[in-house]
């Protein structure tokens, strides 16, 4: 299978504008409100951008929350300046030094999620939580204090960085409201890909409710162009798409032409269950850079940019639960847009820099994931729109239908988006390791997905979810014991086979790495890039063979020694139990005879 078909399959079927401050009168939020955010049909802002200077980017974050005017929670990260969930941008090579504040108010932490509540019902002191693999007779919490509502912490994502402690460790770290400024420090590898990264909160069980409450935000590793000379001196977007849940929930789907209007059907944990239409209720309301795009009318949010104008723009999905099969449409056709990078990684053949532009007309970016694409605008006086087409999760699945995201206004006076990519730079070194692909692995395991009810007589109980290594008895993960699932070594290569025995699409993400997808539901693949998140396909309840993929995952980097996670990027799932441990010891010396 070819790259193109790959992507065919991967791609599933006047007030104030943008973010509005709280001083602002006509978006003012409910009093003390700290996380501010845009009015339907504003116009897209950019975010605030945070450069490293002579190799050290230092940020001071406090993560606040609140309740919206709808008695939704929100969350974010808000910086030294007083920007919300600003872009990080980092040379390879780096020091990012960032401090955390938790000022998370109690009223607003997650202790309604199910996940959550039961989670820290049973929560043990610090001293009771044991490292079996170890034999260790205690543990020290990275943070000093065991996790209870209302913590937090960081991951950032993608980026091949020690699982330790102060680095990107999301186990033990616990950031407590009110408790100790906790810093992270660490050097972003010198050949670390440039592109799209991102980060996010990562406390076991409130994982889903910081990350749809608005936490999160775009990292991005500079050079891209030093990878594809075609986007130098472009300008650039970032734009992240975030789920929340919806501010009209009881409202009825608008009217569409010779389409009925599907029942809504909840699943047991209350999310809207996929119709099989493309229609209906969506599970969750979108946001575009925090401009809001509610059920059921969608009122689209503004991307102005010049007429014929070309441009880098950046996606992510920090969606908790929500997948996307984006596309730019002008005067209601489809519109081929050039893929540069996938998952922070620039687009190569078979890990040979090359100066191809995929074009797609749909670009399927799963929760987590990442696309970096070029857009020619529209000519002035062009309808033309962002939107995301309906994604089939299964019949288990939550409901993502058919919607518009944003309007792409063309206006000849525009301004200019705040960054442009330099004009030219030196290319980047050739790789020091061989491709992939062209590895053999080790061994290879198979993983599945499964999930059951907790009462088998009731379809309404909660799910318990589960990935579990072929041969381990299915176990939803737990906090209390950080035994790991798979031990490997540092320098092997791995096939990981991830097979799918539900009826409901997953995400498969994993901390630290990359991999190289080989095989799609048992068709070879020959795509010739890297990810780090990866939908498995759904099984239809009937079929003698479940849906897989197959994954070289790469355990070469010595960046990764230690234990970090594989789970289901759908966040309720990651909660829910949907994650195991992989642990990564030091390279075995070789010993001569």
């Amino acid at each position: 299978m070819k790259l193109l078909r790959l992507w065919a399959v991967l791609g599933f079927a006047a007030g104030c504008s943008g973010i509005c401050s709280a001083h602002e009168a006509d978006a003012r939020p409910a009093a003390g409100f700290i996380c501010a955010r845009g009015v339907e049909g504003g116009t897209v802002p950019e975010p605030a951008d945070l450069f490293s200077r002579d190799g050290v980017l230092r940020v001071q974050f406090v993560f606040h929350s609140g309740i919206d005017a709808a008695g939704r929670p929100s969350f974010c990260y808000v910086d030294q300046n007083g920007n919300q969930e600003p872009n990080l941008r980092v040379h390879p090579g780096d020091t990012l030094i960032l401090t955390l504040r938790n000022e998370a108010e109690a009223k607003a932490a997650p202790v309604a999620d199910r996940a959550m509540t039961a989670l820290h019902q049973k929560l043990p002191a610090p001293a009771a939580m044991h490292d079996a693999a170890a034999g260790a007779p205690a543990l020290e919490i990275c943070a000093g204090d065991a996790m209870k509502p209302g913590a937090t912490n960081l991951h950032f994502h993608g980026i091949t960085v020690p699982p330790a402690c102060h680095q990107d460790d999301v186990l033990r770290t616990a950031v407590q409201p009110g408790g100790a400024t906790f810093e992270y420090r660490f050097q972003i590898p010198r050949d670390e890909p440039p592109g799209l990264y991102w980060y996010h909160p990562h406390i076991h069980g409130a994982t889903k409710a910081q990350v749809m409450g608005g936490a999160s935000g775009a990292l991005i590793v500079e050079g891209i162009e030093r990878a594809r000379k075609d986007v130098a001196g472009l300008p650039e977007r970032v734009f992240v798409v975030r789920d929340q849940p919806l501010l009209n929930p009881k409202a009825a789907p608008t009217a569409q032409t010779g389409a009925s209007i599907p029942p809504v059907v909840l699943d047991a944990d209350g999310d809207v269950m996929n119709s099989g239409t493309g229609t209906g209720t969506p599970a969750l309301d979108l946001s575009l850079n925090f401009v809001p795009v509610p059920y059921p009318n969608y009122p689209p949010a503004v991307i102005v940019m010049r007429p014929g104008e070309r441009q880098l723009w950046r996606v992510l999905n920090a969606s908790a639960i929500t997948y996307l099969s984006l596309q730019v449409l002008y005067g209601g056709q489809a519109q081929a847009v050039g893929v540069v990078a996938v998952d922070g990684v620039p687009l190569s053949d078979n890990g040979v820099a090359s100066e191809r532009v995929v074009w797609q007309n749909h670009l399927g970016v799963p929760p987590g994931g990442r696309i970096e694409f070029v857009v020619k605008g529209p000519q002035e006086g062009v309808q033309a729109s962002l939107v995301t087409r309906s994604v089939n999760t299964g019949s288990g699945g939550e409901n993502d239908p058919t919607r518009p995201l944003a309007t792409i206004a063309a206006h000849a006076n525009a301004p200019e988006p705040r960054a442009t990519l330099p004009g030219s730079s030196a290319p980047l070194p050739a790789a020091s390791e061989e491709w992939l692909g062209k590895v053999a692995p080790v061994r290879t395991r198979k993983l599945y997905f499964s999930e059951t009810l907790q009462d088998p007589k009731d379809p309404n109980s909660p799910t318990t979810f589960f990935l579990t290594v072929e041969g381990q008895t299915p176990k939803a993960f737990d906090m209390h014991d950080l035994t790991p699932n798979i031990v490997a070594h540092q320098g092997d290569v791995e096939d990981w086979i991830i097979e799918n025995r539900t009826q409901e699409l997953h995400a498969f993400h994993i901390h630290q790495v990359h991999f190289l997808v080989l095989e799609w539901f048992g068709l070879p693949v020959n795509e010739g890039i890297l990810r780090d998140t990866v939908n498995v396909p759904y099984w239809d309840g009937k079929s003698s063979t479940y849906p897989s993929v197959k994954l070289r995952i790469d355990f070469r980097d010595p960046n990764i020694i230690g234990t970090f996670p594989y789970h289901c990027h759908l966040l309720e799932h990651e909660d829910g139990g949907m994650m195991g441990l992989v642990k990564v010891e030091p390279r075995e010396p070789v010993t001569s005879h």
